[in-house]
């Protein structure tokens, strides 16, 4: 790990494996998803050792502390000694997992749509119309 005085934040955002690629971590960048001790980001700010970066992931929000620059992109155990997740985010973010598994099924919600194939005999066996081919009410034809 190189140690370096400043860098940018979409490359640290990179290196420190928040994103797959420099140029995804530009775009959340570009989208206000980033901001560094508070201040909105654009992707050629420079991030040092001791700042604050807020961001989000998609539904997941973190905040963490700058520990250390690389230039390169290393293996995750590396990465992780790039930052330092705040008590209050790590907190955060395991109660919005949480809630995440407590809720409903969404599926489970829908009562309209296609119906699956077991709820299709189960109609077809309710709806039997026997031996009766025809839709008379006598049954002559």
């Amino acid at each position: 790990m190189n140690q370096l005085d400043i860098l940018r934040i979409d490359k640290w955002l990179w290196c420190a494996r928040f994103f797959k690629t420099r140029s995804l971590a530009a775009d959340e960048i570009a989208k206000g998803h980033v901001t560094i001790n508070g201040q909105a980001a654009k992707a050629s700010r420079e991030v040092h050792c001791g700042d604050t970066v807020a961001l989000r992931q998609g539904l997941i929000a973190r905040t963490v502390v700058v520990r250390g620059l690389s230039n390169a992109r290393g293996p995750a155990p590396v990465a992780q000694q790039l930052y330092e997740e705040t008590a209050e985010s790590i907190s955060a973010r395991e109660q919005t997992a949480e809630q995440r598994r407590l809720a409903p099924e969404p599926a489970h919600t829908l009562m309209e749509g296609r119906p699956t194939k077991r709820n299709r005999r189960d109609m077809e066996r309710a709806n039997s119309w026997g031996s009766r081919w025809s839709a008379s009410v006598d049954g002559s034809d």
